[in-house]
């Protein structure tokens, strides 16, 4: 029973080299998709998924994406539309199947490569601010064409004594 629980272990550090790995879950946690909580739902979600995969047998690919996209509208308010839940999808079922084969060394070299080739997330830096001082001293000019006032072919509405201004037919 031991053994057991230490690959289920394993396979949920491989789940979670996965997801951790996956670009639009950790923008969307990154940027609060998910509210104040979102790393929570992060990690939460890493539970989620491996149990999604001992509770179902013969998962398909489909089921996977549908599964991972459900739960990233529901928690992140995020649709996936950039063609990788296809990817992270059979990356999970190539990392169960090879915990169900019991092709553990394997499963280790897979999280192991996961997490050493982690690409650094992307950091989004604000151009420095041009302060007033510096834009004062920059005269900005505009150019503008000389125009011609409009010519109006229709007479102006006529207003009548009472108020009410009378509105002519087009002919």
């Amino acid at each position: 029973m031991a053994a057991s629980t230490a690959s289920r272990e394993l396979f949920t550090e491989g789940v979670r080299a996965v997801l951790q790995t996956w670009p639009v879950l950790q923008i969307a946690v990154d940027n609060g998709f998910g509210g104040v909580y979102g790393q929570q739902k992060a990690d939460w979600m890493v539970d989620v998924v491996q149990q999604y995969f001992h509770d179902n047998a013969d998962l398909q690919q489909y089921e996977v994406e549908d599964f991972l996209s459900q739960l990233m509208d529901q928690e992140f308010d995020t649709v996936v539309e950039d063609g990788s839940l296809p990817q992270v999808s059979v990356h999970l079922l190539q990392l169960f199947a090879q915990w169900q084969q019991g092709a553990l060394q394997q499963l280790r070299n897979s999280i192991q490569t996961l997490t050493h080739s982690k690409t650094p997330r992307a950091k989004v830096v604000a151009p420095p601010a041009q302060s007033d001082e510096e834009s004062e001293g920059e005269a900005q000019v505009m150019e503008c064409e000389e125009s011609s006032p409009s010519v109006s072919t229709r007479p102006p509405p006529q207003d009548e004594e009472d108020g009410w201004t009378l509105v002519r037919r087009k002919k």
